[in-house]
C-alpha cells in the first residue's frame, strides 16, 4: 500500500466505524423495546444490562467492568437465546446489521485484526444475510444515514472517492 492510499484508509477506517457504533445504537435502541418486553421480571436496568450484553455480543466486544462479566455469565442463556430470536424479532435490521458486521469486519482486517468469528457467529445465529454483497463505503453510509435519521441519531455526510473505496474492499 503506498502512503497516499494508506492517507485516505486512515481517514476512511473511523468514518466506517462510527457508521458501524449508529448500526448499533439503532440495535440497541430497538432491541431494548424487545427485552422489555420478553423479561417483564428484570427491573429496567437488568433489561438495559441484557440488552448491551447482547448487542456487544453481536458486535465481539464486551465490558470489561467485573459487573458486566459477572451480568454476562449471569444470563449467558438468555443471551444465547435472544441472538437466537434476531432475524424473527428484528427482521428489517437484518440487511443494516449484515452490513455493518461485514463493515466492521474489513475495518478490523485493514488494521490487522481477525474477526472473522464474529461473522460465522451471526451467521449460526441467522442474522447474516449470505445474498447480501459487502457495501461500498459510500452506501453503506447512506443506509447509516438513513437509518440514523429514521432514529434521531445523525450524523454528518462523508465524500468518498472511488479510489478510496475500492482500495478499502480489495
Amino acid at each position: 500500500m503506498n502512503q497516499e492510499s494508506e492517507k485516505k484508509n486512515s481517514r476512511l477506517i473511523p468514518v466506517l466505524r462510527e457508521g458501524v457504533a449508529v448500526i448499533q445504537m439503532v440495535f440497541f435502541k430497538e432491541l431494548k423495546g424487545i427485552i422489555s418486553k420478553n423479561h417483564p421480571d428484570l427491573d429496567t436496568t437488568s433489561q438495559t444490562m441484557l440488552t448491551g450484553a447482547i448487542t456487544n455480543e453481536l458486535f465481539g466486544t464486551s465490558n470489561p467492568e467485573e459487573k458486566f462479566q459477572n451480568f454476562q455469565k449471569q444470563h449467558r442463556g438468555d443471551i444465547e437465546q435472544e441472538l437466537l430470536n434476531l432475524s424473527s424479532k428484528l427482521p428489517h435490521l437484518i440487511a443494516p446489521l449484515t452490513d455493518a458486521l461485514r463493515v466492521q469486519t474489513v475495518c478490523d482486517n485493514q488494521e490487522g485484526i481477525d474477526s472473522t468469528h464474529i461473522l460465522k457467529q451471526a451467521d449460526s445465529c441467522n442474522i447474516l444475510s449470505a445474498d447480501r454483497e459487502i457495501p461500498l463505503p459510500s452506501a453503506f453510509m447512506a443506509t447509516v444515514r438513513a437509518l440514523g435519521g429514521e432514529h434521531n441519531l445523525l450524523i454528518p455526510p462523508v465524500e468518498f472517492d472511488e479510489t478510496e473505496e475500492q482500495g478499502l474492499i480489495q
